[in-house]
């Protein structure tokens, strides 16, 4: 695989993005389109900020699909996880938003998004967004 096209991948001076409006997620071609596989993304120290108090949320980030035609590029995606940490937002926005911006860009047959935050005032939040929408008989 020759991709010139990444702009971050190969490059040490990548600046991280203050936002997720402003970070680039890359893709590269799924040589293997023809077969159903799961590609996973955990991300253990997530961080964005309240939307009230501006304290930080901490999560665990999970990322599950199986790629269409575009695979989503690591390096990307660690700077577009970065941009958060500097926005305000709540919680089920923030996974929402992941997976509309990842399914966005590399249009996957299935996709999951579960973000687990850390307990604030002793109530722990889980969120898990998918695509696309199943009814509740098809979960």
């Amino acid at each position: 695989m020759e991709d010139k096209n990444f702009k971050l991948l190969g490059n040490s001076g990548g600046e991280m993005p203050s936002s997720p409006s402003q970070a680039q997620l890359e893709t590269f071609d799924n040589n293997y389109a023809s077969r159903n596989y799961i590609i996973q993304f955990d991300c253990l120290d997530f961080t964005s900020l309240c939307p009230v108090t501006g304290q930080p949320d901490f999560a665990e980030i999970e990322i599950k699909y199986t790629p269409n035609i575009k695979c989503v590029e690591t390096k990307s995606l660690k700077y577009y996880l970065h941009s958060y940490r500097n926005t305000k937002a709540f919680n089920e926005q923030v996974v929402n938003r992941i997976l509309d911006d990842l399914v966005a860009v590399c249009e996957p047959k299935w996709m999951k998004v579960k973000g687990k935050f850390a307990a604030r005032g002793g109530i722990a939040l889980t969120t898990i967004a998918e695509y696309p929408n199943l009814s509740d008989d098809e979960k």
